[in-house]
C-alpha cells in the first residue's frame, strides 16, 4: 500500500498551488516595482542626468537587453534547480544593481547597471513561469497565469502611485535605493515560504552540460511555432515599453497635463494591464476554450486602434476622455503577456517550460531594446509624438500577419497528425 506524501495528505492540499502562486506573485511585482520604475521615473532622471527623448528610451532598453541574456540561461537553470533558489538569487541582482546605480552620476554606468538589474528582472519571468506549469495544471494555467503575470503591471503602477510622488519631493535616487531594499527582502521571504513541488522523474534529468544547452536551445530555434509567437511579442513587448516609457512624457508635454496626473494616466494604463492579464487569461480558458491564437489576435486589433486614437490626440484633450482611452490601451498591450507565455509554455513538453519561456523571453525582449528608443529618436527628429504612436499602428500590422502565419502553420500540423 503506497504511503501518501505530505502533499497529499496535508488538509490544505487543495490550496496549495495558489498559495505557491501567491510567492510567485509577490516575487513578480517587486521586481516590477523596481525594474519598471524607469518608466514613471523617466522625466526626473531625464532632467536630473539631463538626456534627450532618445536617452530616455535606453533605459528600459537596457533592462530588457539584461533580461535578453538572462532568459535562456534562467530558464535553463529552472528547469534544473527549481524555481526557489533562484527567486531570491535574482531579486538580490535585480536590488543591488539599483542601490549602486543611485549613486553614480554617468549616464552609461547607470546603464550599465540597469543591465545587470536586468538579468534579475527578466530571469524571474521563466523562473516563476517554471512554477506556474509545474503547479498547476493546464484548465488552470491560463488564470493562474494571468494571476502572476498581472504582479508585472501592478509592480508598475505600484511604482507610479508611490514612487513617482515621493521622488518629485525626495529625489529619485533615495526613493529607488529605498526601494530596492524591500525587493531584496521580498526575495528572502519568498526564498523562506515558497516550495518546488516533488518531481517523480527527477532522476531522469539531462545532466547539466554545455552540450545539452546548446541541443536543447537548437531545439527552440527549429519549433516554427514557438519562433513566430515569439517574434510577434517581440513587437508588442516593445510597443508596450513604448507606452510604459513615454506615456507620462507624452500627456505632460503635448497634451499639457500636470505632472502627477500624467502619472496617474500611467497608473490607470498599468490597472488596464493587470486586467487584462488576467482577464485574458480567464476569457481564454473559458469563453475561447484554450484558443489562445483567437485571444491574440484580438488582442492586437484592441492595440492596433488604441495606438490610432492616442496618435491624433490634440493638445488640451479632457482628462476624462484620457483614462478610459488608455486604461484599454494597456488592458490590450499590457494584458497579453499571460496569454503568450502559456503559448511558449504549451508548445513543447513541460519538463522544457523554462527554456521555452527564456528562450521565447528573449526573442521577445528584442521589441523592447529597439522600440522605445527608436519611438524617442522619431520624437526628437519630429517634435511631436504622431509619428511614434503610428509606429505602434504600423507594428500591430505586422504581429496580425505573424499570428495568421502561425495560426496556418498549426492547422496543417494538426492536419498531418490527424493523418
Amino acid at each position: 500500500m503506497r504511503t501518501p506524501t505530505a502533499m497529499e495528505s496535508a488538509p490544505y492540499s487543495r490550496y496549495l498551488p495558489w498559495r505557491m502562486l501567491l510567492w510567485l506573485l509577490i516575487a513578480q511585482i517587486m521586481v516590477a516595482f523596481i525594474g519598471r520604475s524607469l518608466g514613471p521615473l523617466g522625466v526626473l532622471i531625464e532632467e536630473d542626468l539631463y538626456l534627450t527623448k532618445a536617452q530616455v528610451g535606453l533605459l528600459p532598453s537596457a533592462l530588457f537587453l539584461g533580461q535578453a541574456l538572462a532568459s535562456i540561461p534562467t530558464g535553463f537553470l529552472a528547469d534544473r534547480v527549481g524555481s526557489r533558489p533562484l527567486l531570491l538569487m535574482l531579486s538580490c541582482c535585480l536590488g543591488v544593481s539599483f542601490i549602486v546605480m543611485t549613486f553614480l552620476q554617468s549616464f552609461w554606468l547607470v546603464l550599465l547597471l540597469i543591465m545587470v538589474g536586468g538579468v534579475g528582472y527578466g530571469g524571474m519571468h521563466p523562473t516563476t513561469n517554471r512554477g506556474i506549469v509545474y503547479w498547476h495544471a493546464q484548465r488552470q494555467r491560463g488564470t493562474a497565469m494571468g494571476i502572476k503575470q498581472m504582479g508585472i503591471t501592478f509592480g508598475s503602477a505600484l511604482s507610479a502611485v508611490l514612487l513617482l510622488p515621493l521622488a518629485e519631493t525626495h529625489g529619485w535616487r533615495i526613493v529607488v535605493l529605498t526601494a530596492s531594499l524591500g525587493l531584496i527582502a521580498a526575495g528572502f521571504l519568498a526564498f523562506f515560504l515558497y516550495r518546488d513541488p516533488v518531481e517523480k522523474n527527477k532522476k531522469q534529468r539531462t545532466p547539466l552540460s554545455i552540450h545539452s544547452t546548446f541541443s536543447s536551445i537548437t531545439m527552440m530555434a527549429k519549433n516554427k511555432p514557438l519562433l513566430l509567437i515569439s517574434f510577434s511579442a517581440m513587437g508588442i513587448n516593445g510597443s508596450q515599453m513604448c507606452l510604459n516609457t513615454y506615456l507620462v512624457l507624452f500627456t505632460y508635454e503635448q497634451i499639457g497635463i500636470n505632472l502627477i496626473l500624467a502619472g496617474i494616466l500611467l497608473v490607470v494604463s498599468e490597472v488596464g494591464g493587470s486586467a487584462g492579464r488576467i482577464g485574458w487569461g480567464v476569457i481564454s480558458d473559458r469563453v475561447f476554450g484554450g484558443k489562445r491564437l483567437t485571444v491574440m489576435a484580438i488582442i492586437v486589433m484592441i492595440t492596433l486602434s488604441a495606438s490610432l486614437v492616442v496618435a491624433f490626440l490634440p493638445a488640451g484633450t479632457p482628462y476624462e476622455w484620457l483614462v478610459p482611452l488608455f486604461f484599454v490601451f494597456g488592458f490590450s498591450v499590457s494584458g497579453f503577456n499571460g496569454i503568450w507565455m502559456n503559448l511558449a509554455s504549451e508548445l513543447v513538453p513541460r519538463e522544457q517550460a523554462g527554456l521555452s519561456s527564456g528562450f521565447s523571453i528573449t526573442l521577445g525582449s528584442l521589441g523592447v531594446i529597439m522600440l522605445p528608443p527608436l519611438f524617442g529618436y522619431i520624437v526628437d527628429q519630429t517634435a511631436g509624438y504622431t509619428f511614434g504612436w503610428l509606429m505602434i499602428s504600423t507594428i500591430m500590422v505586422i504581429v496580425m500577419l505573424l499570428l495568421r502565419q502561425l495560426n496556418t502553420l498549426k492547422k496543417e500540423q494538426q492536419a498531418s497528425g490527424t493523418n
